[in-house]
Formats: C-alpha cells, sequence, structure tokens
C-alpha cells in the first residue's frame, strides 16, 4: 500500500525535495510522531474560518519599491533568527517598543533611511561588528544573541551580491525567472547562510526555512509585481520553525516522547542538526501539509505558506495546553 507521504508528494509539487526528503525523517522519527486524528479534528475547527494572511507592514519595513528594497530583504533574512532569550532584545521606534523580528525590521528602516549605504553590497562585504551593532541599535534592551554569526551572515550577503551580482539582490532575484522555488534553490546555493540542511540517519534533510522566507517576503512586499512576480509561489513549504511545532503540539497534532517532551518543557536547550531537533521540524512541515490536505478535502483551498500563516496567527494567542517552544541556538531559524 502507498504510504501518506507519497499520496501527497504525488500530486503535491516540491522542487526543492523539502517534502521528500523531510518523509524519511518522519518515517522513522524516534521521539516525534503526528496524529492524524488531531489533523483531521483541527481541520474541522480552521475550516469555517476566514482568517486571512496579514498584509505587508510598510510602517516597520522599509520599502522604496526599487532595487534597494530587494536589498533590505535580503539583509532582513540574512539576520533573521533566533532572538529567544530573557531579557529579550529590543529597540524603541517611534514610540513603540519593539522585539525580536519587528526590532530587526524597524531597526534596518531606520539605519538605511539615515544611511542608505546600509543597503549596498559593497558596504555589507566590509561592514564592521561596531557598524552593525550601530545598524542593529545592540543598545537597546536585551542582548540579541549570536551577533558575531549575524556579523559573518552580512558579510557573506555582501560578499556573495558584490561578487556576482554587481551588489543588487534585485538582479539575482531576476535570474530565477519569475519561480519562487528556483529563486530559493538559488538562494541556498549561494549563501552558505541560507542552506538550511540537516543530516538524519545519513540522509541529507532539506529545510530551507529562511530561503524560502526572502521569497515569500519579496512577494509579500511587493505584492505579487515587479520582483515578487513569482508564477510558483504556491509550491513553498511551510517554515520550518519555533513557533509552528508549539501550537501543533498544543492541538496534539506533534506527539513527543516523554523524554523530548520533558526536556522542551523544562527550556532545555537542544543542540542544532540533531535528531530531536530534525524530528520537530520534519514533523512540523508534515503536519502543516497532512492539515492543508485535510482542509482541501473539505473544500478550503489552501497554499502551505497559508497554512502556516494560520498557525502562525494562533500560535500569538495563550491558551490551556500550550507548553514552551523547543530552545536552539542557530542561525537557520
Amino acid at each position: 500500500m502507498e504510504s501518506t507521504f507519497n499520496l501527497v508528494l504525488n500530486h503535491r509539487p516540491d522542487p526543492l525535495d523539502v517534502l521528500k526528503t523531510t518523509a524519511y525523517v518522519v518515517e522513522n522519527s524516534r521521539h516525534v510522531t503526528i496524529n492524524y486524528d488531531a489533523v483531521e479534528r483541527a481541520a474541522d475547527a480552521l475550516v469555517e474560518k476566514k482568517i486571512e494572511p496579514p498584509a505587508w507592514n510598510y510602517d516597520y519595513h522599509y520599502h522604496d519599491g526599487t532595487a534597494r528594497t530587494v536589498n533590505y530583504l535580503f539583509l532582513l533574512d540574512t539576520l533573521n533568527f533566533c532572538f529567544w532569550g530573557k531579557p529579550k532584545w529590543g529597540i524603541d521606534y517611534n514610540g513603540k517598543h519593539l522585539d525580536g523580528y519587528w526590532a530587526l525590521a524597524a531597526a534596518l528602516k531606520r539605519a538605511i533611511q539615515k544611511d542608505s549605504r546600509i543597503a549596498e553590497g559593497d558596504f555589507l562585504a566590509r561592514i564592521s561588528p561596531q557598524e552593525l551593532a550601530d545598524t542593529l541599535c545592540v543598545s537597546g534592551t536585551g542582548t540579541i544573541p549570536l551577533f558575531t554569526e549575524r556579523w559573518r551572515n552580512t558579510r557573506e550577503l555582501g560578499t556573495v551580491l558584490k561578487n556576482l551580482w554587481e551588489g543588487e539582490a534585485a538582479r539575482l532575484v531576476e535570474c530565477a525567472g519569475h519561480s519562487a522555488p528556483h529563486l530559493a534553490q538559488m538562494v541556498a546555493e549561494n549563501f552558505a547562510s541560507f542552506n538550511d540542511i540537516a543530516v538524519y540517519d545519513n540522509h541529507e534533510v532539506r529545510l530551507f526555512k529562511r530561503a524560502q522566507i526572502v521569497v515569500t517576503d519579496i512577494w509579500g512586499a511587493f505584492k505579487g509585481k515587479d520582483w515578487g512576480e513569482f508564477e510558483d509561489i504556491d509550491q513553498l513549504t511551510a517554515f520550518a520553525d519555533y513557533k509552528l511545532p508549539q501550537i501543533l503540539r498544543a492541538w496534539s497534532i506533534l506527539k513527543y516522547a516523554p523524554t523530548l517532551a520533558r526536556k522542551v518543557d523544562a527550556q532545555i536547550e537542544i543542540a542544532a542538526g540533531s535528531p530531536d531537533e530534525t524530528e520537530i521540524r520534519a514533523a512540523m512541515l508534515w503536519g502543516v501539509e497532512f492539515l492543508r490536505e485535510a482542509l482541501a478535502k473539505r473544500g478550503r483551498q489552501l497554499w502551505s505558506i497559508q497554512v502556516d500563516w494560520i498557525l502562525w496567527e494562533a500560535s500569538q494567542g495563550k491558551f490551556e495546553g500550550m507548553k514552551p517552544y523547543h530552545r536552539v541556538r542557530t542561525i537557520y531559524y
């Protein structure tokens, strides 16, 4: 009998091989399982909810409609990872206190408005740690984690853009021919910091969270036009991060073995690239796919990234049964 995974893959384009490679992990997982009955219950609850993806936030994101915006988005997602910690890193921006991702977006916007060089490949290729610290306003509340890694990623971004695309990420986007998966693949292949691949039982596992995020952000920022015009945005997968496993576990779609559950609940750090982490991320991706399939059977056709948005919105609330998300220090999410 054909496996449930193959049934999905037979009619679900997977040009990045994210689903194909993570299916092996889920089928052989020792610590994380998917509860299919819970998937059906969640689909019943969600099918009537008219949740729309949020509009692109132009208040905190830089956007001038030019190629500089594309460089901004690449820089944003080059730095978009691992904000957890106490106290959480944040900044004050236009009378509001922002933390995590929104602090990053707004700090970069403010810096580029003050000095447009910050969005230029040549400047990023030689940016000093102090210049990056000033750009991110790291003197705000808390300490931004993995600062050295962020600096290295920024230098890599600038160097690659300078050497291959005349300093402009827009030229890279144009080479993808309006294909979202092709652009994500090009980003992963050319920037080590985006090449989100794990090894599980000697099998390569492609996750590509931030490579797909930057494509989706370009699409969202440009409203599917200009550099954001992609003919196959629906072929991207969900984004394997912290928050979606948390909500899927709260809904009993993901089940953790007792040893892993105790570790996550005690907020004990899990090693990046470990079997535990890879199993959580792989099961999250397939939990989204099974939920998408279940919704489709109920007449609601959604892309994987749209299901991701719905789950992410749900994860922002606090309710009974919500337990901590898994803690990992990593540049990939």
